[in-house]
């Protein structure tokens, strides 16, 4: 990743700007405190959930999984429904036994 002043930046923009088309980001810094971030534009419409996965993993906002989930978890059947059942009313009594 190039680190660049403000003026360098205004000095040798297109030269700045050929790193980008290679994918190479750019730290724009004024007297040592970074001010921007230039990226290179890339991709299409179909890539946006995967841009915004990592816009949101670079953020901290999720963690990357750490193992793949189990297998019967989409394999099996998913439990039935119970006649009159409330999953409000489940989830209520479960928060109150602690669980």
């Amino acid at each position: 990743m190039k680190i660049a002043s403000i003026a360098e930046a205004e000095n040798s923009l297109s030269a700045l700007s050929d790193g980008l088309k290679a994918g190479s980001p750019v730290l724009i810094v004024d007297r040592g405190r970074l001010v921007a971030r230039l990226e290179p534009v890339t991709g299409s419409a179909q890539d946006e959930p995967d841009r915004r996965l990592s816009w949101l993993l670079r953020e901290g906002v999720e963690r990357p999984r750490r193992s793949d989930p189990p297998l019967p978890l989409f394999s099996g059947q998913p439990p039935r429904v119970r006649s009159g059942a409330s999953g409000v009313d489940t989830l209520s009594r479960e928060h109150r036994e602690g669980r």
